[in-house]
């Protein structure tokens, strides 16, 4: 699988899809502002970490796959589902190099200069990132 961006994708969602999105992700924020409230910073960011577009996102993902192929007269319901689970796989490897980054970062901030602490943070997502790629790529 070679990695490319689809602007097609961004032609194909609709001012609804947007807003579905942006109500998902304020009420993650929400959420994540009510537990700081609540517990404090350091608990509420692992929450405000959650990706609050996904859900939306994944099932709107499924959806336009699974319509694309029905108008070429195609069943689209497996390539719908394929896609999704692809997307939440990419997700979940996405969330697993922010927490990478976001505890080598709270680690070190005060050892570090700031702009070596999240450059090395960053080098540490693309290295769990990366190596979680080739890991599910394999399997």
């Amino acid at each position: 699988m070679i990695v490319k961006a689809d602007w097609k994708g961004v032609k194909q969602t609709t001012v609804h899809e947007y807003a579905i999105r942006f109500v998902f992700g304020g009420a993650i924020t929400l959420i994540a502002g009510l537990i700081g409230d609540h517990w404090g910073p350091a608990i509420a960011g692992l929450f405000l970490a959650f990706p609050a577009v996904f859900p939306a996102s994944v099932t709107l993902v499924g959806r336009h796959e699974r319509e694309r192929k029905t108008k070429k007269g195609m069943a689209g319901d497996r390539r719908g589902i394929t896609t999704a689970a692809d997307y939440a796989m990419g997700t979940a490897i996405g969330s697993l190099g922010l927490l990478g980054f976001a505890g080598f970062s709270w680690r070190y901030i005060e050892h570090l200069p700031v702009a070596l602490d999240l450059t090395l943070g960053t080098l540490l997502w693309v290295i769990i990132v990366g190596s979680a790629w080739i890991i599910v790529k394999r399997f």
